[in-house]
């Protein structure tokens, strides 16, 4: 809860560098969550400071993202491009105070002597060489035209932050090198900007990744220097793999757009992301956002690393997949088929397809995948499934078995059913003999819905129009060998 009387702000702050991955959207999540639940405020602020690195897609990617999601922020997005010179402004009072000095090292430098106190095994950094440098020195350099870049000099001391997740955190400063606030092109460093930044959008608490605990004791300094007010600062765990490891951009999916194009829903990603470091403290798993908005708290988010497993979130998402109307399946059932160049208009038919595929399908994507025969003729057989489920003179014991089909007056699955078992008791067959390569006729899959339920929803005339075609490919094979 807010401990201090200033009102609850909390901000999402990603870098345009790259989508909108899985990190910054539970990140985003849990700063969304806080500050709806102690009714606060959720800003957005795009931290484009790099500007080789940055890109507008991404940042239009980033922002469709998070609307994807549901969240909505309280103010204008924020550019930290726009406000350069204000970054600049507060690092020269920084340096007016005597806080900071000007360092003329260039990268080679500093490589080098990195290189060189690694090589003694010693741990390195920055040595402070530019802070005792004579006025002959720094004049040579100004002639120069050394590129220059200002560093907050580093007090001796402890810095201690109680975290709101982990507790008290202690950083020796002898652990801290002089920080840089001003690169040598100009352009802010990401604990200066971050800083500025975050006291001008007033905000009270700040909720991120572990990886950004080294940060904090930096900004604290900062936050000291200017004799500002210090937001609380929380740091959640990061996102494993499965096999224990950090999530990987090259080596995972990572991408929230990735899991949108697969089909699953904003309400699934949700409801994973935020299991992923945090415990309602009961048995249900299944949450909307308004009701994280209510119960959720940082006294329940964990402090070791959350593991992501992409099975669960297939479970969440076929559980939101069933809880959804039925007109709101078919429309998200609708647009998805369209975008993957799977035009269905009858929405009858396709509540008989939901209702067939059951359990069998968690994400939209499967019902392109695995029930692709739904929605089109434009589907080859299963190589392993024509293998085993093709024998001599099974073409024969279908064509006998269409000749059925078209004789019944009701095509249902009772009445299919019969006729496929009397005629397996006429052939002194199995009916599975028969069964199976029906179901690879029509589907081109050895799995699936019950096949008279899957035939009911074909209906006759497409059941009828596959059979003859699948007895033609049978034919054809057959003439090869």
């Amino acid at each position: 809860m807010n401990e201090s009387k200033n009102p609850v702000r909390l901000r999402i702050a990603p870098s345009p560098t790259g989508y909108l991955h899985l990190g910054t959207a539970r990140t985003a999540l849990f700063n969304y969550l806080f500050a709806r639940a102690n009714g606060g405020e959720f800003l957005l602020r795009i931290e484009d400071t790099d500007l080789k690195r940055s890109d507008d897609s991404m940042v239009d990617s980033i922002v469709k993202g998070l609307k994807w999601l549901g969240f909505k922020w309280d103010e204008e997005v924020l550019f930290q491009s726009d406000h350069f010179e204000l970054y600049k402004e507060k690092a020269l009072e920084l340096y007016d105070k005597g806080l900071a000095y000007w360092c003329y090292c260039t990268p080679e430098e500093i490589k080098e002597r990195r290189n060189k106190c690694l090589e003694s095994k010693k741990r390195w950094m920055y040595d402070r060489r530019c802070d005792n440098l004579s006025v002959e020195e720094k004049e040579q350099f100004k002639k120069e035209g050394r590129p220059k870049a200002l560093r907050f000099r580093v007090n001796e001391g402890v810095t201690i932050f109680d975290d709101l997740i982990h507790g008290e955190i202690k950083r020796d400063n002898s652990e801290i090198e002089d920080f840089v606030l001003l690169k040598s092109d100009g352009s802010p460093a990401y604990n200066m900007s971050v800083v500025v930044d975050d006291y001008r959008m007033k905000i009270s608490h700040i909720l991120r990744g572990d990886d950004h605990i080294s940060n904090t004791p930096k900004q604290i300094m900062l936050y000291r220097a200017f004799n500002w007010d210090i937001p609380q600062f929380g740091h959640m765990p990061l996102i494993l793999s499965k096999d224990k490891r950090k999530l990987s951009k090259r080596k995972d999916a990572v991408d929230i757009f990735d899991y949108k194009n697969e089909g699953f829903f904003p309400e699934g990603m949700v409801n994973c992301l935020v299991l992923l470091g945090w415990s309602p403290k009961t048995e249900k798993e299944i949450f909307s956002l308004k009701e994280l908005e209510k119960i959720f708290t940082l006294e329940n988010v964990h402090t070791t690393p959350a593991v992501f497993d992409r099975d669960k979130l297939e479970w969440i998402n076929g559980e939101w997949l069933r809880r959804l109307s039925e007109d709101e399946a078919i429309k998200r059932l609708k647009i998805y088929l369209e975008d993957n160049g799977l035009d269905v208009d009858d929405s009858g038919y396709l509540v008989e397809v939901l209702k067939a595929m059951g359990n069998r399908v968690n994400k939209l994507k499967d019902f392109v995948e695995i029930g692709r025969y739904f929605f089109t003729d434009d589907f080859s057989y299963d190589e392993k499934g024509v293998k085993k489920r093709i024998y001599p003179g099974v073409e024969i014991r279908i064509e006998k078995l269409i000749t059925k089909f078209k004789d019944l007056d009701s095509f249902d699955k009772e009445n299919m059913e019969n006729a496929l078992r009397e005629l397996s008791e006429e052939l002194d067959c199995k009916a599975g003999e028969l069964i199976h390569p029906v179901r690879l006729g029509v589907s081109g899959m050895t799995f699936g819905p019950g096949l008279f339920e899957l035939l009911e929803v074909l209906g006759k005339e497409k059941v009828i129009e596959r059979l003859e075609k699948f007895v033609d490919y049978i034919k054809e094979e057959a003439s090869k060998d």
